[in-house]
């Protein structure tokens, strides 16, 4: 027993010096090479975790991570970053084409929001960047990317929309009549697996669900779940607006018990 834990404990511990040693090789390439890319790294911290409530105390720790994750090359791709050919002079020529962002994904508003709830479970750099890491490539890259995955943001909207017309059909079609299509509200929740709009401890029961399932569907049961819970002011609404205020606050929502309401009552 103690032979087993003592290779265990070399294991996990090769594992994290190599991380560490990955991200240092990381951080000195992007310290070398400056990039449009990191403009618009800064503003999305600065629009959206900067401006929350939970996250805005990890600004610079998440401009740091974000660097280095969206100036590399796709973790599948390299082990090492290397920086592109100098494409200069030769413009036309294939071979010295480059792939623009080095990892292929364009941060788009909201992207950091993916990052900040983990800041609370890691205060390394370089853990912290590799939790995200395998987070990503394995699930929040399928919630702004087009695909048949059943994890995939298309079949997340069908799912959500088929739970409301099955469970809730008359929620559904009165939100319709009135203009505010269910989906439009929901929609920015999932492209975020909630993050930003649950207070960070339900947020990371949620994101434990996904890992435990290994599914990204919990997220679409609980945006129907969050709308059977507004169900009765929903029903009295006139217009979007109306709507989206009912809806806007969900940071005193209790993850667990409305998807368990949700899901047993609906079983019945």
């Amino acid at each position: 027993m103690t032979i087993s834990v003592s290779v265990l404990l070399t294991s996990a511990a090769l594992i994290i010096a190599k991380d560490v040693m990955h991200y240092e090789q990381l951080k000195a390439g992007v310290i070398q090479h400056d990039m449009l890319v990191d403009n618009l790294i800064y503003k999305d911290v600065k629009l959206t975790a900067s401006n929350d409530d939970y996250y805005f105390v990890f600004e610079d720790f998440l401009y740091q991570v974000l660097r280095n994750d969206l100036g590399t090359p796709p973790c599948w791709a390299l082990p090492l970053w290397c920086p592109p050919p100098d494409p200069r002079g030769k413009v036309g020529e294939e071979e010295c084409a480059v792939v623009y962002p080095p990892d292929g994904v364009i941060p788009f508003h909201g992207f950091s929001m993916y990052v900040a709830p983990l800041c609370f479970l890691y205060n390394e750099p370089s853990k912290l960047y590799s939790v995200f890491r395998e987070m990503y490539i394995r699930y929040f890259f399928r919630l702004h990317s087009i695909s048949s995955s059943p994890s995939g943001i298309v079949s997340l909207c069908l799912q959500f929309e088929r739970l409301l017309q099955t469970h809730l059909p008359q929620l559904f079609y009165h939100l319709r009549q009135i203009g505010a299509q269910p989906l439009r509200i929901a929609f920015k929740w999932m492209v975020r697996a909630f993050s930003g709009y649950l207070s960070t401890d339900q947020l990371l029961l949620l994101w434990d669900r996904i890992l435990g399932y290994d599914s990204l569907e919990v997220v679409a049961v609980l945006a129907a779940a969050v709308f059977a819970f507004r169900a009765e002011n929903l029903m009295e609404v006139t217009s979007l607006a109306s709507a989206e205020a009912v809806l806007a606050d969900l940071s005193t929502l209790k993850v667990m018990p409305l998807i368990q309401i949700f899901l047993f009552a609906t079983a019945i």
